[in-house]
């Protein structure tokens, strides 16, 4: 007597190869049986405590969303309706060189404040950790010791060990410095952590120099992980910052992952085959790439990583004093506005593209849903006197949407061999990127079903085995026996994302059960109270 058996569905697995139908039973948190063609071979079928009937579903493995930041919210809500709604039954988080381990009282605070606009500032949350191994400890514990609502991977944000061994300062490392950043990392590695982060065009990340993140990848091999850079830039010289990762991680012997890989503003349109072109090559020579993205075109981050690394030198405080100088604030704008801010990817500001979908003081919520522009013109100012307000007054808490993607791009570097899923998804603000709730619906929907980018089968690998893969776990992300049953039943004619811009916190369709390790979280379309989800550890070489 098996405790769960998914009956006559139609079973994508992940492998990529053709679905067949079976039935599929579950013990013990693992796939236990998979007998296909059950029903019309008439052999003796699984029986179970729970059946499922999955007539019209597609069974797949769980999904795994390859660019989270929930890194808190997987601690404050124990539903996590989000992602647990889209199937997502693993997120990797830790991302872009800025979460909150490996700290100390001094960089937890800096953090805490640096990205409010991404998590919050955490003052509902008992940060009780210092270490990596402790965070993921605390993830295990989850609530009153009963997990988490999914299963979670973290990487070592480079951003944070830069926080601890050099500060704010835009500087090389001193070799005393580097020894203690590659001993962070080791430290991170060994306490469980997949690989490494970066945010290159956000501060203190972007002050390391390419040897500087040669010698941390050096590290992250040698414990088998990866990295993963939000590299120097999105819009002018992407092409030459995609390179630099791709030389820098082939000189470290590390394998890489680009983050949210994407080719954005007017100057990149109609570019994304000369990524895949420059990938393809590199992968010729035997190269470990993959690289994740997002099915929509608009991005979204903070108003303050707008600015120039030079105004974000030394942390939130110096930037709120610099912005509250006239003179200095003037130079920022021109920076902005005239020169081409690396913080906006070396492309001058467009501030009609700048749409603001959160702040951290609700006083301020009228800001919400218009763009910088439109903002300013109801008032009669110039935009940078509005944004500037807003960044003094908000705290540098406000979430931005950015227009600037093209749908070509997306959909070309979508269907390349080594694509996966990531939904970057920011969860705080009244106005959040729908891209949080509905990424993996989305793909289903509208990119399988509607446009037929990718043939199903091809999707369902791109969500599970091919990140699976890269995070090196050996009983995830395919339906086979002895895997974790970590699953998901969906309706291929209905399946879509229900979040939209206008409404971005609505919950995906077609989506009736989803399970981690074996246990409903998902249950004919309801969330159930089961906290399924751990830390998932770096599987040792």
């Amino acid at each position: 007597m098996m405790d769960v058996v998914i009956r006559d569905a139609d079973v994508v697995d992940g492998s990529g190869g053709p679905s067949y139908r079976a039935d599929v039973g579950i013990e013990g948190g693992r796939i236990t049986s998979v007998v296909q063609e059950a029903a019309a071979a008439g052999c003796l079928r699984p029986v179970a405590r729970r059946v499922v009937d999955a007539e019209g579903l597609v069974l797949s493995p769980g999904f795994i969303d390859m660019h989270a930041h929930s890194d808190l919210a997987l601690l404050r809500d124990p539903d996590h309706s989000a992602k647990v709604a889209q199937g997502v039954t693993l997120e990797v988080i830790g991302q872009d060189g800025l979460s909150y381990a490996p700290v100390d009282d001094r960089t937890l605070a800096e953090v805490r404040r640096a990205i409010t606009g991404w998590n919050g500032n955490g003052d509902d949350i008992d940060f009780s950790w210092r270490s990596v191994g402790e965070y993921l400890d605390r993830l295990d514990h989850g609530f009153d010791g009963e997990g988490i609502a999914v299963n979670a991977a973290y990487l070592i944000p480079q951003g944070a060990v830069r926080m601890l061994a050099v500060g704010w300062d835009d500087r090389a490392a001193t070799p005393r410095e580097l020894d203690r950043m590659r001993q962070l990392v080791a430290d991170g590695m060994r306490e469980g952590a997949v690989g490494m982060s970066s945010g290159l065009t956000y501060t203190p990340g972007m002050y390391a120099k390419d040897t500087e993140l040669t010698e941390l990848c050096r590290v992250v091999a040698e414990y088998g992980g990866y990295y993963c850079p939000h590299h120097r830039s999105y819009g002018a010289g992407a092409l030459d910052a995609y390179r630099e990762m791709v030389e820098l991680t082939r000189e470290a012997g590390c394998p890489l992952h680009l983050a949210h890989a994407t080719m954005n503003f007017g100057v990149n349109k109609g570019k994304g085959a000369e990524l895949l072109e420059l990938l393809d090559e590199a992968l010729g020579g035997g190269a470990d790439i993959t690289l994740d993205t997002y099915p929509y075109t608009p991005g979204c981050t903070t108003l303050v990583a707008m600015l120039p690394s030079w105004a974000s030198e030394g942390g939130p405080e110096a930037i709120l004093a610099r912005l509250g100088d006239a003179e200095t604030a003037e130079r920022i704008r021109h920076h902005m506005e005239v020169v081409g801010s690396d913080g906006c990817h070396g492309v001058p500001i467009e501030w009609d593209t700048i749409e603001i979908s959160g702040v951290a003081d609700p006083a301020l919520a009228s800001y919400v849903g218009l763009t910088v522009q439109d903002s300013a013109d109801a008032r009669g100012e110039a935009p940078w006197t509005t944004a500037r307000r807003l960044l003094l007054d908000d705290g540098l808490g406000s979430t931005i949407l950015q227009h600037v993607g093209h749908e070509d791009n997306v959909q070309t570097i979508m269907r390349h061999r080594v694509h996966t899923g990531g939904s970057d998804g920011i969860l705080r603000g009244d106005k959040p990127h729908p891209r949080a709730y509905g990424t993996f619906p989305q793909y289903l929907g509208r990119y399988v079903r509607e446009l037929g980018v990718l043939s199903l089968e091809e999707c369902v690998a791109h969500l599970t085995s091919r990140p699976a893969a890269r995070l090196r776990l050996p009983d995830r992300g395919l339906v086979r026996e002895g895997y974790r049953a970590d699953l998901v039943l969906f309706d291929p004619e209905t399946v879509a994302a229900g979040s939209t811009f206008d409404v971005p916190r609505a919950l995906p369709v077609g989506i009736p059960h989803v399970l981690i390790d074996g246990r409903f979280v998902i249950e004919d379309g309801r969330r159930t109270d089961v906290l399924a989800g751990r830390a998932v550890r770096r599987t040792p070489r």
